[in-house]
């Protein structure tokens, strides 16, 4: 059961983090709104690195920010938990491979490859909570700017990035936890087997004084 568990949530892990992967350089974290503004014909849309804007003709043009310490904090800061979140996915890979049941690389040990294992577990949660801030921050900017009456720039809504960035996150966020889950299968197989162990040897220590006891009366008969 332990083994499966551990599959599962390696697996989960592994795409999770790719959708994270492909959330960071998308180009559509915020895109312009049309409601209460002037009438355009560009869609205007961002995300942590550059802005864009298409017109009706079909006509793309793309603005690198131009100074990092220009951004908005709120962007410096996505920006660095996303790569943190990518890095530590990464990492979290490779140990979690070496962990695996499944798997003979690395280490032979059964006790040391469920330590690797939830380790690597333990690091996709946080590499999920970092990309999940990310979003969630980024989002919420949105948010307040777009209901602000006193805020005259241009009002932008949800991009379809955020919503990959939420799903890549949950799903790290899952197969992180199913992989430190395993070390508590592992823990009660050999609590039930310890349990057995000391049955077997509570009704053989019993059948012995039974046995000893059945020996003594028929002694004692013998005897008299």
């Amino acid at each position: 059961m332990s083994a499966a568990l551990e599959t599962v949530g390696f697996l989960l892990c592994l795409v999770g983090w790719a959708i994270i992967g492909g959330t960071l350089p998308n180009s559509y974290w915020r895109v312009s709104s049309l409601h209460d503004s002037v009438i355009t014909t560009s869609t205007l849309y961002e995300n942590l690195w550059k802005s864009c804007a298409d017109d009706s003709t079909g006509v793309s043009n793309r603005k690198q920010f131009d100074s990092l310490f220009a951004l908005p904090v709120h962007v410096q800061a996505c920006r660095a938990l996303m790569i943190i979140s990518i890095l530590l996915g990464f990492i979290a890979a490779v140990v979690s491979l070496l962990g695996l049941k499944c798997t003979n690389v690395g280490l032979s040990d059964e006790d040391e490859k469920l330590k690797v294992a939830v380790t690597g577990g333990f690091l996709f949660i946080l590499g999920g909570l970092c990309s999940m801030v990310a979003v969630s921050w980024y989002a919420a900017v949105i948010t307040a700017e777009f209901f602000n009456p006193l805020y005259t720039g241009t009002k932008y809504e949800l991009g379809d990035a955020l919503y990959l960035g939420w799903a890549g996150s949950v799903l790290c966020l899952l197969g992180g936890i199913f992989l430190t889950c395993s070390c508590k299968g592992k823990k009660k197989q050999e609590c039930s087997a310890n349990k057995y162990r000391y049955s077997a040897g509570q009704a053989a220590c019993q059948q012995q004084i039974y046995t000893e006891n059945s020996e003594v009366v028929t002694s004692s008969k013998e005897y008299v």
